[in-house]
């Protein structure tokens, strides 16, 4: 069976790694274009990318889907079957190219957590379950049929970065799980439409999204805080009411406390003690683990021995 892969970050890699390592035949790897680095003008390489350069696997680079150039260079790899894991929306002209079609590797229990993110967001949102989906690629996003699903547990204080980790090791076992049933011709799809779940989104997260909801319940919050934990990272702005100024934090890590409270919320308490309090709907929230823009990450009491600050401060965003 020849097959092409298609993918970028990190939870790609481990998937195209067990193909590999079981011996799969991987005519062709795609993968986005480089992208510049934020500083200076360094090319970053996607995970994908320097997996297939380390493996000397056939690299293509396309911009364009569509391009007339790269379907060419696209058929001449005579694939079977084309894998996805992590990659952008696919035209009708790539994902029916192979006459076995195309399948993707989504990480959730479809139809839930439809879009970009779905792992974060089913941290922020609390779930103590999720899971991933093999599903047959049409022309909606996240849409086509299903092949395989897995439910996978998600830890009271598991952050999106160490259920990442479990959940694209797991991703890999599916894609052979769904390969070997393929071969063997064992595979009835289910229709999305007929599963009794009501379909949700995981929209791309942006800079907007990252500032943490002040106003909400403590355990909001904390699972916002874990869903955003380590990338990109949950953020806030506290305003210093004396020095006018602002402070610009990055948040990895929090602590409710249940209390009755007639502060206002959002207002913040700093003391070398209890480090920074801020108050939300039913209590306070003790910042743990911190990073101010242009530092390294450290605890919150290190951050206060070496910034002398008072209560002078509310939350901006």
């Amino acid at each position: 069976m020849r097959i092409v892969f298609f993918g970028t970050p990190d939870f790609a890699v481990t998937c195209l790694d067990s193909l590999v390592k079981n011996g799969y035949d991987i005519v062709g790897v795609v993968t986005m274009p480089d992208k510049p680095s934020n500083r200076g003008h360094k090319i970053n390489f996607s995970a994908v990318k320097q997996y297939a350069l380390d493996n000397n696997l056939e690299l293509l680079q396309p911009t364009n889907l569509k391009d007339k150039t790269f379907l060419q260079e696209l058929r001449e790899l005579k694939a079977d079957l084309n894998i996805v894991v992590a990659f952008r929306m696919m035209p009708k002209e790539v994902y029916a190219m192979p006459k076995m079609g195309s399948f993707n590797l989504h990480g959730s229990l479809l139809p839930k957590y439809r879009g970009a993110a779905p792992i974060h967001w089913a941290v922020i949102n609390g779930e103590t379950e999720t899971g991933l989906t093999t599903f047959l690629l049409n022309d909606k996003i996240d849409q086509g049929e299903i092949m395989f699903q897995e439910k996978i547990e998600i830890g009271e204080a598991e952050t999106t970065g160490e259920l990442h980790d479990r959940m694209k090791v797991k991703g890999g076992e599916l894609i052979l799980k769904t390969l070997e049933a393929l071969k063997n011709g064992d595979i009835k799809t289910i229709c999305q439409n007929n599963i009794e779940i009501e379909p949700s989104l995981a929209p791309k997260i942006y800079k907007d999204t990252t500032l943490i909801p002040w106003h909400k319940t403590g355990k909001e919050i904390v699972d916002f805080v874990r869903g955003m934990c380590p990338y990109p990272s949950a953020t806030t702005v506290f305003f210093n009411e004396k020095t006018q100024t602002d402070l610009f934090l990055k948040v990895y890590g929090v602590e409710f406390v249940d209390i009755v409270h007639n502060k206002n919320i959002g207002s913040v308490e700093v003391n070398i003690i209890d480090g920074f309090r801020v108050y939300c709907l039913d209590g306070f929230v003790k910042i743990l683990d911190l990073q101010q823009s242009g530092k390294k990450r450290m605890k919150a009491d290190e951050f206060l021995r070496g910034n002398r600050l008072d209560s002078s401060f509310v939350v901006k965003n």
